[in-house]
């Protein structure tokens, strides 16, 4: 029944939700009937240290992930009305847990208490408080029944929250370069009613963007808007303005998060689903109408339409050769590239679903104002899409019930490449889980929405196996392991023929007492890149072998938390190749924080040492609302952080960080318009919420 399955990954937040509960403001009434309770912030966020490696946090997909825990933090789901689709928005849950919930809901609603879920053997303890923080017990209503007006009016909640980050340094742009004043802030408001109604209205500004100036006469670089309804009638979800859409496994249209290696044994995540776009990213979003359709009781459809401008930059003839998604728009030249061209985008999913089992087929069209044409005259783009017009299709299966999951997608582009990726998870017995990923994702197939389980990170020129595992000897003792192995069958960024890549991880957590648990883990990733052998004036394929490991004690209790944390990074490549020297670094953190029910604070240190880039360490810092925190650290030197949070009666919440590294290998920080004229780096995040 698989008892504490995520304690590895989700230790360090267990005793943090749990320890809120025993304010009572952190407990949603039961008899309230219009809306919903409205759930404080709970220190989830420390999730994603446990959660996902270092290939996951120097990619977006991690801050997806986190905006869309956000999100669901700020409406969670109201167990007694859930439906199928509402469970599967809980990500932490696995997919067997998710049908087994469900499952009990429909056969034991009204619940009383979430204590109540204890009854299902599968759901351990750690998730059990997951629950509790982004779950409620409210009334049953009846199913279909979409609020009046009056009632949305008139129980509706408004949310604002206002951001400024005040850096204590100036970089080289702010004298010479850059159009903007140095400080960042963004703004958003949202308008919530449960689960059935969301709008929501969003503008940032990045540090060295103008505002209201140099051609920019909208303020902010970069608005996010949106109005979502859910539950009316047939009508599943219509989601207007800027939103988000994943079908299947993602090999056709993914703009959302995709499971990283550590979480693909232990999350699931909707095969389907409509998201609003609440990030500040001016990049992976559509922005039009989706809708959801429920034609029966098994049958749903999703249409789509999407019209945007987009960043390129411009090859002589007009040509588009590069689609830009960082979002700067700081210089003049930046500014130029600035929604310099446009993207069309439209299709449909149909999806049948009935005792477990599901299939679907997806057709996605996208078009620009001008035809892709990259400079191939590097190898490693041959395969980039060319051409104005795009196609993709997909058909994606899978069976699941209490014990098995299975899921699969196999899709083709308009060249006739074809991407495939099928999964397996078994639960053996309550004790061990077994989770195989197959893919094979041809060097020729490209979707311009893709996004899916892969190692290199596209869904292009991959095939590879994942064997990964979750054991649970005791209720004190959790242990995950995973091995990966996947071969490239073209040449690559930096690797200049066929190559491979095999990594493989091991982490345990076991509870000492029930305020202290060991965390530990240890990664080796063998992986082929280029060597110019200038002796042989040849270049040629060389091993480089990463290991990577971490040990963190953590101590909780209803209002203190504590964590001492030690990480360390070893590269090696083989012995004599000149201008290839191992790497090796290590860091030490320490964290403190306490928490009761007007006034939170944290604070951390760490001192890092690593010989150059490649031995980088990142760690977890407490960060403002909807900002995700984990910064990287090579060289050597120290950094420190305080973060304060005062509940100021029922509605306002005020928060300030104060962070500062210190560099003792170097006089100057980063380069180019970057470059700070210091060793240190300090700044201050000042944040306000108003919440009615």
């Amino acid at each position: 029944m698989l008892k504490t399955t995520i304690t590895l990954l989700l230790s360090a937040m267990t005793a943090v939700c749990s320890a809120q509960t025993d304010n009572k403001t952190d407990l949603p009434s039961v008899t309230q009937t219009e809306g919903k309770p409205t759930l404080p912030r709970h220190n989830w966020q420390q999730y994603f240290e446990q959660l996902n490696d270092m290939d996951d946090m120097e990619s977006t997909n991690l801050e997806e992930l986190y905006d869309q825990m956000c999100e669901l933090e700020d409406s969670p789901v109201n167990l007694n009305t859930a439906t199928a689709d509402d469970i599967k928005r809980l990500m932490f849950l696995n997919a067997a847990q998710a049908e087994e919930l469900t499952e009990y809901i429909d056969r034991y609603r009204p619940l009383r208490s979430i204590g109540e879920l204890a009854m299902i053997k599968s759901i351990d303890p750690i998730r059990l408080q997951l629950l509790m923080c982004f779950t409620y017990i409210g009334e049953t209503e009846e199913k279909n029944s979409f609020p009046k007006l009056g009632n949305i009016l008139k129980y509706g909640k408004h949310d604002v929250v206002a951001t400024a980050k005040i850096p204590f340094y100036t970089r080289k742009g702010d004298h010479d370069g850059y159009l903007g004043s140095r400080y960042k802030h963004w703004m958003r408001y949202t308008f919530r009613y449960g689960q059935y109604l969301q709008i929501g209205f969003l503008g940032t500004q990045d540090a060295g963007e103008p505002f209201f100036a140099h051609g920019n006469s909208m303020g902010y670089d970069h608005y996010a808007y949106y109005a979502v309804i859910r539950k009316l009638g047939r009508l599943k979800t219509l989601a207007l303005g800027q939103y988000k859409l994943r079908f299947g496994m993602g090999l056709a249209m993914n703009t959302g998060f995709t499971l990283g290696k550590t979480t693909a044994a232990t999350m699931s995540i909707p095969t389907n689903s409509i998201t609003p776009n609440s990030s500040r990213s001016d990049a992976y979003y559509l922005q039009g109408a989706a809708s959801t359709i429920a034609f029966s009781k098994n049958l749903d459809f999703t249409a789509f339409a999407s019209y945007r401008k987009i960043d390129a930059t411009l090859n002589k003839d007009g040509t588009i050769k590069t689609l830009l998604q960082t979002g700067y728009h700081r210089t003049d030249s930046e500014i130029l590239r600035k929604h310099n061209a446009s993207q069309m985008t439209t299709g449909g999913n149909m999806r049948w679903h009935s005792g477990g089992w599901h299939v679907g087929l997806t057709g996605v069209y996208t078009s620009y104002s001008d035809s892709l044409n990259p400079d191939k005259r590097q190898a490693y783009r041959k395969y980039n899409p060319t051409g104005k017009h795009f196609y993709n299709t997909s058909i994606d299966y899978g069976f699941i019930n209490h014990r098995i999951s299975i899921n699969g997608e196999t899709a083709i582009n308009d060249k006739g490449a074809v991407a495939t990726i099928n999964s397996i998870a078994f639960r053996t017995n309550q004790w061990l889980t077994l989770t195989a990923i197959q893919r094979f994702y041809s060097y020729r197939y490209y979707s311009m929405f893709s996004s899916a389980f892969s190692d290199g990170g596209k869904v292009q020129n991959e095939n590879g196996i994942y064997l990964g595992a979750v054991w649970t000897p005791s209720s004190r003792l959790s242990i995950l392991a995973y091995s990966d192995y996947a071969y490239y069958p073209w040449v690559r960024y930096q690797v200049s023929d066929k190559s491979h890549t095999w990594d493989n991880l091991v982490q345990a957590s076991y509870r000492l007492t029930p305020l202290l648990t060991l965390n530990s883990r240890y990664r080796i990733r063998m992986r082929e890149e280029d060597y110019n052998d200038k002796e042989a004036k040849t270049k040629r394929l060389i091993d480089k072998t990463e290991h990577r490991m971490r040990l963190s004690l953590v101590y909780a209790n209803t209002h203190w938390q504590a964590k001492t944390q030690g990480d360390a990074a070893y590269i090696v490549y083989p012995d004599g190749l000149a201008g290839k020297p191992k790497s090796f670094g290590w860091m030490m953190s320490q964290n403190v924080a306490y928490a009761n029910a007007k006034l939170s604070a944290s604070a951390n240190i760490a001192y890092f040492h690593t010989r150059d880039y490649n031995s980088r360490l990142y760690t977890y810092e407490n960060g403002t609302l909807y900002t995700f925190n984990f910064p990287m650290f090579y060289g050597e030197g120290m950094r420190s952080a305080i973060l304060l949070r005062s509940n100021i009666g029922s509605h306002l919440i005020i928060l300030c960080k104060v962070g500062a590294t210190k560099y003792f290998d170097r006089k100057k920080i980063s380069s180019s318009y970057q470059q700070i004229n210091s060793s240190w780096q300090a700044d201050m995040d000042l944040q306000i919420r108003w919440k009615i």
